[in-house]
């Protein structure tokens, strides 16, 4: 391999790709970056390459391949098609992940990831076959394992100092330059400029002879992906509220993307800003303190934030005053970033000083407490005091075991990434937490079904590092528990209509006495129950649906819940006879609503909705008033 003392500057990717393969090689072995900073016209043309030559190996190893949603039916169509012009237009999609998911891919060609789009991929078998599951931590290891030789990403520019910075991901790149520099590895590093990606700071700047060669054309430079706000439900709301409590002044905090995590931040800047209307909230909840570490006054000390992810929340913590403890300057520490457009519009326009406060971390430093050469171990002890690590998953079993990532059938929904070592952090650091998030129930296939279950066959987490759990009804305190009362604790904040088949299941295994009884506060864990007692805060706008604004216009942001009730349904026959009867026999819609029907009929006002078609929509949209 020859690689350049100056990087090449090129104006088109087929120049690069030959200039790649010249220096390399025909055995590619690419290392493409978690997510955002993938260099699509790299990729793709590079791709091309070994499709039109067969002499040329290609494996790519990445993770969190970005596809645009797939509109697979009318319904999603009519709602989501406008809305993907609007998002995803002049995203240029990634030939292989498209070819992976068609059987196309050529036996030249293989594609390994470690993290996949949660749920996109359990069909695909050519991707399950191929995924390596792995801790964020190991992967760069992985990579090495399997000789890296060419790093492919998307770089920003300063053009007063012409340094280059990696923005979103120097998350594991980091690393990977380092040991380049050692002499322990060798790859090239081809960059693809672009003008939307923010220049951040920290490690994630390097001097541009780091580089190899660059990429920089009009053509190439396109906009970044951008993940849509979802709708915050009210047992979302729930979850945050709770979660809010167990978040302690002065301390250390970690929260993750999604509506759950822009639950867990509104409920934050409530608690800080209005705490008498967050108590008010915990009053209508009417779920008391269980663990001992509950506070609801605000954050006089303020949080330091270290995760691996940099998501919206932590922006919204900061300009609020929350996120203000400062730690070598930095008032968060993070390996990636992946969000939604304003996001993004927000970084670009930090100041210097400011985005001083946001330096992104290779993941050896956010997500392991040992030393490395940015931090000693002792240093990040004493940083990381009182944290509160915040993560989500899929089920927890009644005994404490976390499923995150796959399903019992052997099929992969996403990865670990992270999970398992912000769990462990939480174990080895003083006075630190890890709180799991996970919704009480969900549907499928038109039944309600709870995610507190007695077992299943895949764990992400195992069941001794079960620490705190958090559902829509209260917080179970898991760590340091006898089998008895963990169970008891996660029999607490279940789906009532779900606690008599646990609670037997959990006698009949002699785990819980027979004579035990849940107590009466616990009995009435339902929807209604959450409805009743936040319904009014949504209604008089302390709990927005979408608390930080949304790409979806009004007529979308209505036609989402309905939406969704109508896919969780859409199973059953006899669920969705109830619907077309409810939408026959239902009364009036709204003028909002009346322009959902008209959006989702088309510009006939019949279009492809069938009177049926009609009839369950329309019942959708009264049921998600």
């Amino acid at each position: 391999m020859n690689l350049s003392p100056q990087f090449d500057e090129v104006a088109d990717a087929d120049t690069a790709a030959a200039l790649i393969l010249e220096r390399v090689g025909n055995n590619l072995v690419l290392g493409l970056p978690l997510g955002l900073g993938k260099a699509n016209h790299l990729v793709n043309t590079l791709t091309r390459r070994a499709l039109a030559d067969p002499g040329i190996n290609l494996q790519i190893i990445t993770a969190l391949t970005l596809t645009q949603p797939r509109l697979d039916n009318e319904f999603k169509r009519r709602l989501l098609g406008p809305a993907m012009s609007r998002l995803f237009g002049d995203y240029p999609p990634l030939d292989y992940a498209g070819m992976l998911r068609d059987g196309r891919l050529p036996a030249n060609i293989q594609v390994s990831e470690f993290f996949l789009q949660a749920g996109q991929w359990l069909d695909v078998d050519a991707a399950q076959r191929h995924y390596i599951p792995a801790n964020y931590t190991h992967a760069l290891g992985y990579l090495l394992e399997r000789g890296v030789n060419v790093v492919l990403q998307l770089v920003a520019e300063d053009p007063d100092s012409g340094d280059f910075s990696l923005g979103s991901n120097p998350d594991i790149t980091v690393d990977l330059l380092r040991l380049r520099a050692e002499g322990r590895c060798r790859f090239l590093l081809a960059g693809q400029y672009s003008s939307r990606m923010p220049f951040m700071e920290g490690p994630a700047r390097f001097p541009a002879d780091r580089l190899d060669i660059l990429l920089r054309s009009p053509e190439a430079d396109f906009p970044l992906f951008t993940v849509p706000r979802q709708p915050v439900s009210l047992a979302d709301y729930a979850i945050g509220l709770h979660t809010a409590r167990l978040v302690r002044d002065g301390g250390t905090l970690q929260i993750g993307i999604g509506s759950i995590g822009d639950a867990v931040t509104r409920a934050l800047l409530l608690r800080h800003e209005q705490p008498d209307e967050f108590a008010r909230c915990h009053d209508r909840l009417n779920r008391p303190s269980t663990t001992g570490l509950e506070e609801t006054g605000p954050f006089r000390e303020g949080l330091y934030g270290v995760s691996e992810m940099f998501v919206d929340g932590f922006l919204h913590l900061a300009e609020h005053g929350i996120l203000s403890r400062q730690v070598d300057g930095a008032v968060l520490h993070s390996g990636f970033f992946l969000d939604c457009e304003d996001f993004y519009r927000r970084l670009r326009a930090l100041t210097p000083g400011q985005r001083q406060q946001f330096p992104m971390m290779p993941v050896s430093f956010t997500n392991e407490i040992y030393g490395d050469r940015f931090a000693s171990e002792g240093d990040k002890r004493a940083a990381r005091v009182r944290a509160t690590f915040i993560n989500s998953a899929m089920m927890v079993t009644l005994r404490g075991a976390v499923v995150a990532d796959a399903l019992e059938d052997g099929r992969v929904v996403s990865g670990v990434g992270g999970q398992y070592n912000f769990a462990a952090q939480a174990f080895a650091l003083d006075d630190a937490r890890f709180v799991i998030t996970l919704n009480a129930t969900r549907q499928h296939r038109g039944r309600t079904r709870s995610n507190i279950v007695w077992s299943y066959g895949h764990a992400t987490l195992p069941w001794h590092l079960r620490d705190i759990v958090v559902t829509e009804y209260g917080v179970a305190d898991l760590r340091g528990r006898t089998e008895n009362e963990a169970i008891k604790a996660l029999l607490a904040v279940c789906d009532s209509r779900f606690q008599p088949a646990l609670l037997k299941q959990a006698v009949a295994s002699g785990k819980i006495e027979a004579d035990w009884q849940l107590p009466p506060a616990c009995r009435d864990n339902l929807p209604s129950c959450i409805q009743s007692a936040l319904g009014p805060l949504q209604d008089d706008g302390t709990l927005k649906t979408f608390p930080f604004g949304s790409a979806f216009t009004a007529t979308e942001q209505r036609l989402l819940p309905a939406l969704d009730h109508l896919r969780q349904h859409a199973h059953s026959r006899r669920a969705m006879a109830a619907l077309a009867w409810q939408g026959l026999s239902g009364g009036p819609l709204t003028d909002d609503e009346e322009d959902c029907m008209v959006r989702m009929a088309g510009e006939s006002g019949e279009g492809p909705l069938g009177r049926l078609q009609r009839l369950v929509l329309k019942a959708a949209l009264l049921r998600t008033r």
